[in-house]
């Protein structure tokens, strides 16, 4: 997808509320896949301007409790529904700006030297490329990522195969670098995510049907102002959609 043209995203700003883009700074609490697409978002939402963003990155289900909890943030992007339904239980979130904006894959990396190219999913496969080794990914508890490769790995018989060998991470970007680094022989990440991380390799994509469908919902906190809504309209739009188009998350309409 082509970025769209400056002028497009100068008539956007303009059009924002008035006084939106003169507030306080925009604090966004997201998914840690989120971060090279979103990164890049805010930098050209600011170049174009819109008002600055601060965000911070981590596990979407620590991250709805820090924002139920009171933490000063103005829009949460979560990587599941769980985690965006736990904030919306606490009154955390404003219900009626909540958005289904992106889709993903998930995949198993290894490091880029690894021997092995491709990765079949049965047990004897999976034993030998993970050798003496560990495979990582997100806490099952409180990551989507690992959630989900959980339930992947069950459906295709292999969690007990896998889960003494889990080497479990706080986000999932996490997990990405133990396999860059070469302290995991495998990891179980978002396509996005090795995109992202020149000395992986994806050597297996899971099936779609092994997993419920990866969903990253949007949404303004309750505490948020015009600032942070003229950010969320920007991101939805063809301009911010491309960031994300770019680095392979699905679009959702």
């Amino acid at each position: 997808m082509r970025r769209l043209p400056s002028a497009f995203l100068s008539l956007f700003l303009a059009l924002a509320p008035v006084g939106a883009l003169a507030q306080d700074k925009i604090v966004v609490f997201a998914a840690a896949s989120l971060k090279t697409a979103l990164d890049g978002a805010a930098a050209d939402y600011r170049a174009h301007g819109g008002g600055e963003v601060a965000i911070s990155y981590g596990g979407s289900l620590s991250l709805a409790r820090q924002i139920a909890a009171g933490a000063p943030a103005d829009v949460f992007a979560s990587a599941d529904e769980r985690s965006m339904d736990e904030a919306a239980k606490a009154g955390a979130i404003r219900g009626d700006s909540r958005v289904d904006l992106l889709g993903n894959r998930l995949v198993v990396v290894a490091p880029k030297a690894a021997p092995i190219d491709a990765l079949a999913f049965d047990a004897e496969a999976f034993e030998q490329a993970i050798g003496s080794g560990k495979l990582a990914t997100g806490e099952v508890a409180t990551v989507p990522v690992g959630e989900y490769a959980k339930a992947s790995l069950t459906k295709l018989g292999l969690w007990s195969v896998v889960e003494p060998r889990l080497a479990m991470t706080s986000d999932v970007r996490t997990a990405l670098a133990f396999v860059a680094r070469g302290e995991a022989a495998l990891g179980v990440v978002y396509a996005t995510d090795a995109a992202a991380e020149p000395a992986v390799k994806i050597v297996a994509t899971f099936p779609d049907d092994s997993h419920p469908p990866i969903r990253y919902p949007f949404a303004l906190t309750a505490a948020s102002g015009d600032a942070a809504a003229s950010f969320l309209s920007y991101l939805k739009s063809a301009a911010g959609r491309a960031f994300f188009a770019r680095q392979g998350f699905s679009l959702i309409p």
